[in-house]
């Protein structure tokens, strides 16, 4: 099992960075499509659709992401043709994380087949596949840094979790979780995007500005521990450990992305405010 977790890390960091790097736009748009729908295969999974429901639903969201993100950004460049749909995406996953996530972990709504359960894979998935193909085409090492600040969240909080836990964070949702690796996960992601902004030469400037950037990324951890907790819920009420087999060793395709799926969509929000596409 350590060996193929190992491999199959390894092949999937190395074709990622492939991809990042130095695959032109339009594959990259098809293959964040493809990850989209093999999430929502997985989602299906999760909501116990049949083989034909899953496989429809799974053809169905690749698809709508395919078609959005042709709409919204150029096929060749990347470049955003439409930021008002963007804005839409990413304002309804905003929404949906911090506030009905929430409360949906609190009250532990069913999480099953039907309209509420395939909207809810739709709002997962679709704002943070457009947001890859949007921080990509913005800097792929911009993108990669986001993402390896959640990898950070999670690493943290397993170390942290591990040697200090006490108090339970979500006990009937994810007993493993605990405040301690929580806060574990807050203070690696502030050491690291400490780290990084030094490394770039772009330090906060005065005390109005650190207190910004620490606030925004303890946003950036909570929204990664709902992305998580979320998926650990569907993943309990199914009766599964994993949202499947795809990546041996590591599970499913959503086991891998649960916290990205949460963060990336208000990452892209900021870059098109930061960019003044809005105005």
């Amino acid at each position: 099992m350590l060996r193929a977790r190992i491999v199959t890390a390894l092949l999937l960091l190395a074709g990622f960075l492939v991809a990042l790097f130095l695959l032109p736009f339009s594959v990259w748009l098809l293959l964040v499509s493809g990850v989209c729908g093999l999430g929502a295969w997985e989602w299906g999974g999760l909501l116990k659709l049949s083989a034909g429901g899953r496989r429809g639903y799974a053809l169905f969201s690749l698809v709508l992401c395919c078609a959005l993100g042709w709409l919204a950004f150029d096929f060749a460049s990347g470049s955003t043709r439409l930021p008002d749909l963007l804005l839409a995406a990413y304002l309804l996953a905003g929404a949906f994380w911090l506030l009905v996530v929430p409360l949906w972990l609190k009250t532990k709504w069913p999480i099953q087949a039907g309209l509420r359960g395939g909207l809810a894979g739709l709002v997962i998935l679709l704002p943070a596949c457009l947001a890859m193909m949007q921080l990509r085409a913005f800097a792929p090492l911009f993108l990669l840094a986001v993402m390896a600040a959640v990898w950070m969240a999670d690493i943290s909080a397993y170390a942290c979790g591990r040697a200090f836990g006490r108090r339970k964070l979500a006990p009937a949702i994810s007993p493993g979780k605990t405040w301690e690796g929580a806060a574990g996960a807050l203070g690696g992601v502030l050491l690291y995007g400490s780290a990084v902004t030094a490394a770039v030469g772009r330090m906060p400037d005065g005390t109005g500005a650190w207190v910004g950037f620490g606030l925004a990324l303890a946003l950036l951890t909570v929204v990664s521990i709902y992305g998580d907790l979320f998926e650990s819920l569907a993943k309990r009420q199914a009766g599964v450990k994993d949202s499947g087999t795809t990546l041996p060793g590591h599970g499913g395709v959503l086991d891998r992305i649960d916290s990205l799926t949460s963060t990336l969509p208000l990452v892209g929000l900021a870059v098109l405010l930061w960019e003044g596409r809005l105005l």
